[in-house]
């Protein structure tokens, strides 16, 4: 393990019964760096964090976070963290002051520090109007500001932030990663975990996990660049026929809607080329182009769940 990075994992192992929620993960975030962990639900990304943050105990491996050995020294180490949990852990019935102040002392702030460091982050997170409001009585956005705030009130150097946009409204969303990045530039080290794969591209590097395995780490140009099948943008109408007449074609690919045009993911871009007008020309629907299209992260991660199936 190499003392410089924020957070060491080597071959870890969680397992409940006989059933193992992580398997030999291996991972490492450098500081100030965002590292997003991705997979679907159950796929053993809150089990990882849980035993970053001394939550869980590992069953075998190796863990250190700011070279504290995880969980032997996460006493010492808590006070150097932030957990920003799914649900978000607010108290509804109290007001966002409250709440700060509460977290404040959970997390060692001595009395004389805790208000100017209370002011700071409900000035940072755009809270102080909402200073006497109860949380419960806060928009979603609002709740998700306030719960980083509450994260970041005694400003660990590494947050852990799971699943912290389940819920949210697209603009929520982006709001959130601005406030991510701003603190990625402060100098703070983020790992966060999703199951919106679109949420990627505002990570420096990635690690995909499915049932509790990696299957792909690295920035999002290199994951992306994995993908073993190329895809086409079909302009078509009427579009919903072309669909119909594209599903489920041997050798073609996945086909679904995607805006305003069909878009095909196949293994043989050149035999989907060809198939393609034949195929839509045979249903009576009218080919408008076929177009190139950048594999996403989905498609990537699509096509690396089934190959590690086989």
């Amino acid at each position: 393990m190499k003392p410089e990075n924020a957070i060491e994992v080597k071959d870890l192992v969680r397992k409940f019964g006989s059933f193992t929620a992580v398997d030999r993960v291996s991972f490492h975030v450098a500081p100030g760096e965002v590292f997003g962990f991705l997979g679907p639900n159950g796929a053993g990304k809150t089990t990882v964090i849980r035993i970053l943050t001394g939550i869980l105990a590992p069953t075998s491996g190796a863990c250190r976070v700011l070279g504290l050995e995880v969980p032997r020294d996460t006493r010492k180490l808590k006070h150097s963290i932030g957990y920003m949990s799914q649900k978000f852990s607010l108290y509804d019935e109290l007001s966002v002051k409250e709440n700060l102040r509460f977290f404040g002392t959970v997390y060692g702030i001595g009395r004389a520090e805790l208000p100017a460091a209370m002011d700071d982050v409900m000035g940072r997170f755009e809270l102080a109007r909402f200073a006497d409001t109860q949380a419960r009585e806060l928009p979603s956005g609002g709740r998700q500001r306030l719960a980083l705030a509450c994260a970041m009130v005694h400003g660990p150097g590494v947050l852990f932030l799971d699943e912290p946009t389940s819920g949210m409204d697209p603009a929520s969303r982006r709001q959130f990663w601005e406030q991510v990045r701003s603190l990625a530039s402060a100098g703070k080290t983020m790992l966060v975990t999703t199951h919106y794969l679109d949420e990627a591209e505002y990570c420096n590097r990635l690690c995909l996990i499915n049932q509790g395995k990696v299957i792909a780490e690295g920035t999002p140009a290199h994951v992306r660049s994995l993908a073993r099948a190329a895809a086409l943008n079909v302009a078509c109408a009427p579009l919903g026929k072309g669909l119909v007449a594209l599903l489920g074609q041997p050798g073609l690919g996945e086909t679904a809607i995607f805006g305003s045009s069909l878009r095909v993911v196949s293994p043989d871009p050149e035999f989907a080329r060809a198939a393609i007008p034949r195929l839509l020309s045979g249903a009576s629907v009218c080919l408008e182009s076929i177009t190139d299209d950048a594999p996403t992260l989905e498609d990537v991660f699509v096509q690396l769940v089934r190959s590690s199936r086989d």
